[in-house]
């Protein structure tokens, strides 16, 4: 994975680069906001995380911090050598993920490097808008809309049919969306108030729901959305 790192003292930079090397991270090595804009705005897809010192020669990691949220939702962490909760608590209000004060050890920094992308890669970003058939679903908002209008869902409703319109194609067996939505809710859901559930998704999305067509029901092995 490749990492953005922005440190203007030459000696810790050196350092940090060559233990995330160790580690089997590549870097990329900034010594100031201006060089690091210049990165970021070309080559921010390659990159898995950024590291952030604070205080920069020509700016700070704030700056950075911004640019970079602005264009994509990838991980950042500040490193900061002031141990101070108004500047911990701005950086985390402008999308970081973490941050690390220093003098810190590199096993530490290595540590949360790999829980923040750890998190990201368990929690992908879902589509802000998804659209199949005549059903839409805007995730930003929670609102799910049938044919243009919106259509009123429960919250374990909604989280079903996200499982649905995340596995398009896909045959799901009941087994399956009992352990999905246990993951997602953390409420206890049988068998019985799943088939409730589906009952009930069907009569709000599908145009006919005695022969529905939205989700569709596999005989012997359990549901699917889409082809």
């Amino acid at each position: 994975m490749n990492i953005l790192l922005v440190e203007d003292d030459k000696t810790i930079a050196s350092g940090l680069e060559y233990s995330l090397q160790q580690d089997q991270f590549s870097t990329v090595l900034c010594h100031d906001v201006a060089s690091a804009k210049k990165v970021i705005a070309e080559q921010l897809d390659q990159f898995a995380l950024c590291l952030f010192d604070l205080s920069l020669p020509d700016g700070s990691g704030y700056e950075l911090c911004k640019m970079v949220k602005g264009q994509s939702d990838i991980p950042v962490i500040f490193l900061t050598a002031v141990d101070d909760e108004v500047n911990v608590v701005m950086g985390l209000d402008m999308g970081a993920d973490d941050y690390i004060t220093k003098p810190f050890r590199i096993r530490e920094l290595l540590s949360r490097i790999k829980t923040v992308l750890r998190r990201y890669q368990k929690q992908p970003q879902a589509k802000a808008i998804i659209e199949l058939d005549h059903i839409r679903i805007n995730t930003l908002e929670g609102k799910v809309y049938k044919h243009g209008d919106e259509i009123p869902v429960t919250a374990l409703e909604y989280r079903l049919l996200l499982i649905f319109v995340n596995h398009i194609g896909q045959i799901l067996s009941r087994n399956q969306l009992l352990e999905q939505i246990w993951d997602v809710a953390g409420d206890f859901v049988n068998d019985n108030t799943l088939t409730v559930y589906i009952k009930r998704l069907r009569e709000k999305l599908e145009d006919d729901p005695k022969d529905p067509t939205f989700i569709k029901t596999v005989r012997g092995l359990g549901y699917k959305v889409g082809e």
